[in-house]
Formats: C-alpha cells, sequence, structure tokens
C-alpha cells in the first residue's frame, strides 16, 4: 500500500500543475458524459415502466365490472363455505349496469350586465352569463375521482354441497342477503350433485 502512495506521490511531484489542471479537466468532461448518458438509459427505461403501467391499469378498468363480481363472489364463495355443514362452494353474481365514476369539476360563473339607453329616452339592460366547466386532472392528467358507485346486484346463485339441508340452505340463504345487503327474491340457493 506504501508503495501504492509513494508512486501516486512521486507521479504528481514529477507532473507540472497545467499538465494536472488538464488531466483532471478531462476526467470530469468523461464523467459528465457517463452520467448523461445514464440519464438517458434510466430515463428510457422510466417510461417503457410508466407506458406498461398505464396499458395495464387501463386493462383492469375495461373489465372493472367483472372483477368487481368476481373479486364479490370469491369472497363469497370463501366465506360461505367456512360455515358449518356446507361443504364446497360456487357463487355466481349478476350485476344490473357499471360502475359510475362521479369526477371533481372546477366551476366558473360570469354575470355580465349592460344598460343601454337609445336615442328616444328607452333603457334596457342586457344579462349575459358564461359559466364554464373544466374537469379536474393530477399532474399525470387523469381526472381526480370525487366518488365511485358501485353496480347494484342484479341476482346470487349460489350451489353448495350441503344445501339439501334445510337448515344449511337458510343458513346460506341469511347470510348471502345479510353480506350483499339484497333482498331474499335476488338470491337462489342449490344443492351440487
Amino acid at each position: 500500500m506504501e508503495k501504492l502512495i509513494n508512486k501516486i506521490r512521486k507521479y504528481l511531484n514529477n507532473i507540472g500543475s497545467k499538465e494536472m489542471m488538464r488531466n483532471l479537466f478531462i476526467v470530469l468532461i468523461i464523467g459528465i458524459i457517463l452520467l448523461l448518458i445514464a440519464d438517458i438509459f434510466i430515463g428510457n427505461n422510466r417510461q417503457q415502466a410508466k407506458y406498461n403501467d398505464n396499458s395495464v391499469s387501463k386493462g383492469n378498468m375495461e373489465g372493472e365490472n367483472y372483477d368487481y363480481s368476481t373479486l364479490l363472489e370469491n369472497k363469497l364463495e370463501s366465506i360461505l363455505s367456512q360455515l358449518k355443514g356446507v361443504g364446497k362452494v360456487k357463487v355466481m353474481i349478476t350485476l344490473e349496469d357499471t360502475t359510475e365514476v362521479v369526477p371533481a369539476f372546477n366551476t366558473t360563473k360570469n354575470n355580465e350586465t349592460t344598460k343601454e339607453n337609445d336615442s328616444q329616452g328607452g333603457t334596457r339592460e342586457i344579462v349575459r352569463e358564461d359559466m364554464t366547466i373544466q374537469v379536474v386532472t393530477n399532474d399525470k392528467g387523469e381526472p381526480i375521482v370525487l366518488k365511485e358507485i358501485r353496480p347494484t346486484i342484479k341476482g346470487v346463485i349460489v350451489i353448495a354441497e350441503g344445501a339439501e339441508n334445510l337448515e344449511v340452505k337458510e343458513m346460506l340463504y341469511e347470510a348471502v342477503k345479510t353480506v350483499l345487503g339484497v333482498s331474499g327474491d335476488r338470491v337462489e340457493i342449490y344443492s351440487s350433485n
């Protein structure tokens, strides 16, 4: 280690200060070029990742109602299958409509009143109203959502192994009505073979 330090000292003593400044300047330029190249490659990777994220989220939005009903079905199957005497469960949920999204709006209202006098002494008043409505977006250009209204459930079918037992069938019926908040005429329980 001492040999290396001594060699560096000897080299620095041998070269002049102008030559040393020139070498440091060259090293600095090379470092800046490397940083710029690295930034370009990292920036391209970030843009590609952002593009992939946007395409995935748009794909999810198109099938959002499918995902919502599937999510409800999976949760319901999981909880109902844990009830005593039920066994294996399959659930199908149909929805009435699609998810409604309520975006945030900026509303600007301008009122302008003008009074005019004509040459015969008459007066008339003109009232002009302008209203501008703009959707509020975040820094990515996506609308800010105030509220998301989920679709109402049209009907539920439950097929369970233990549903031939009337007590189990009634328990399933009440559980589905309670968890989904639907009326009894929208729920049907069947036993599987």
